[in-house]
């Protein structure tokens, strides 16, 4: 059995405190080495001498205590785990993760951490609902954040409803496959870019042409491929998302631009090319603000550099995964053949967007292309297909 697995356990002030002596009891049993961090709201539920007791370990409660910050830091104590689990996490603790606030050890280890962090939610069931609280949850779920619960049950305070902290067997085994599921990282020896997102191209300072690709489903693919273990950057277009938590992102204007970037950061292992770059610029584009007149304007397109076609066929610093996409409105599977073999890329991924179901919207459904396969993927969450597809890269270069 793995004993390499280390938990911070950060106790909050709830009455499901309480149930935080069996957490740390199972995680030891599962062979875990457990670190308390008890608020001070938490140790009128439960004791330093409890926790220190269960867990064999120093229990740390205070942020200006000298001693502490001379034997292991917040910053160290933010590092030194594998997962920073907060259980019960009160309504206080999620609203300080929300808005970055850290006026004490455990908010301030939360912002200063650089690890994964579950969140088990424990509070009366107004409180849960109230629109405060689900917006910060929502801020938590944008930011990365893992949670597990609440449930639905009686409250300590005589009322029934969502908010009670999940059971302590069911945050054992939650925290283990979560610390499992990050160890799993079969892309942690390899870096890749991806490019998301529409690009712009101005035709005065204003004003400029563009394409309604939202980043969706490349932003969700740099995420996949960064929780395999690939060091990923994304290049992104103007999008109105959040930027996906782990990978680096490089903002980009124009297809030059992104086409400048992608080459700085060859030689890379694999390259996703998700983006829906603008296929023409503008040849005449104006430096000044264009003016009404009255008359007709006459704007000159040139063709942009092909992005996909230029990583595929380089002679040098070629990755060794080319992947494009095929946005196509007929002949889906023969115009992406035809992509395949005339961009020079290794696999391309072609969805019908015809219909209008997938531009900015949150589902898609693609066919893999490649020389030796032609699958048709099941209508799914673009979260999916980029999960789908990194395990196949994971794949192939296992």
């Amino acid at each position: 059995m793995k004993t390499n697995r280390k938990i911070l356990l950060i106790i909050t002030g709830g009455i499901a405190a309480y149930k935080s002596l069996d957490v740390i009891r199972g995680l030891k049993e599962k062979n875990c080495d457990v670190t308390c961090v008890l608020t001070k709201s938490g140790s009128e539920f439960v004791t330093p001498l409890s926790l220190e007791s269960l867990s064999g370990n120093k229990v740390y409660t205070d942020l200006f205590n000298l001693n502490d910050e001379h034997e292991m830091g917040h910053i160290q104590l933010s590092r030194s785990a594998d997962l920073i689990l907060v259980a019960p996490a009160t309504a206080n603790i999620i609203s300080k993760i929300a808005y970055g606030i850290s006026d004490d050890l455990a908010s301030t280890i939360l912002m200063a951490t650089n690890k994964p962090v579950l969140v088990a939610p424990s509070m009366n069931v107004h409180m849960w609902i109230n629109n405060a609280t689900q917006r910060n949850i929502n801020t938590l779920k944008l930011d990365g954040i893992n949670l597990i619960g609440p449930d639905t049950g009686s409250m300590a305070c005589g009322e029934y409803g969502e908010g009670r902290m999940s059971e302590p067997s069911e945050i054992i085994e939650h925290t283990i496959n979560l610390i499992e599921k990050i160890n799993f990282a079969p892309l942690k020896n390899y870096s890749a870019l991806i490019t998301s997102g529409p690009t712009r191209e101005m035709i005065d300072p204003v004003r400029y042409i563009s394409n309604e690709s939202s980043g969706k489903q490349g932003h969700a693919i740099a995420k996949a491929i960064f929780d395999l273990g690939a060091k990923t950057t994304l290049i992104s277009g103007p999008t109105s998302i959040p930027n996906p938590v782990g990978p680096t992102i490089v903002k980009v204007k124009t297809a030059a631009e992104m086409s400048d970037v992608c080459e700085s950061l060859l030689p890379t292992d694999i390259a996703v090319c998700a983006a829906a770059v603008g296929d023409y610029k503008i040849s005449n584009k104006s430096s000044e603000k264009i003016k009404k007149s009255g008359t007709k304007i006459s704007i000159e397109l040139e063709e942009n550099p092909d992005i996909l076609s230029r990583i595929s066929k380089r002679n040098s610093k070629r990755p060794k995964l080319v992947i494009g996409f095929a946005a196509e409105t007929e002949n889906l599977i023969f115009n992406a053949e035809l992509k395949l073999k005339e961009k020079g890329c290794d696999w391309i991924l072609a969805n019908d967007i015809s219909n209008e179901k997938v531009i900015g919207k949150n589902d898609n459904k693609v066919h893999f292309i490649s020389r030796d396969e032609k699958i048709e993927w099941n209508s799914m969450s673009k979260i999916d297909v980029a999960k789908k597809l990194s395990k196949k890269i994971a794949n192939h270069f296992a």
